[in-house]
């Protein structure tokens, strides 16, 4: 059974940082790329960044800078470090798999919401 499952979110200030973790249980974790993708309210949901299964990163522009995204093959697990916060980063921050091999294995966490708010 194939487990996605996002934590680390909260509120936090503007200028603030939070990190987010995202646990991945019952797949070949290194034969994924692991994206970070948020959902506003109101809005579509959005891509914020993807890590390659060797771990290089790419990130959408409205986050480059301030975000970075790592991933612990050992652990099972990706990181998103988020820093600089605004007020526009609010949203329900959901880990996404997708499998190099197989299109149809593509599979998504619960969410965790983030907002950032004085």
């Amino acid at each position: 059974q194939v487990k996605i499952v996002e934590s680390g979110g909260g509120l936090v200030q503007p200028g603030g940082s939070l990190r987010l973790s995202c646990a991945a249980s019952g797949i070949i974790f290194g034969y994924y790329v692991m994206g970070w993708y948020r959902q506003a309210p109101g809005k579509q949901r959005e891509l914020v960044g993807v890590i390659t299964s060797g771990g290089s990163p790419n990130y959408a522009d409205s986050v480059k800078g301030r975000f970075t995204i790592s991933r612990d093959n050992a652990k099972n697990t990706v990181y998103l470090q988020m820093n600089s916060l605004k007020p526009g980063d609010t949203a329900v921050y959901y880990c996404n798999a997708k499998s190099l091999f197989d299109k149809g294995a593509d599979y998504w966490g619960q969410g965790t919401q983030v907002t950032v708010s004085s």
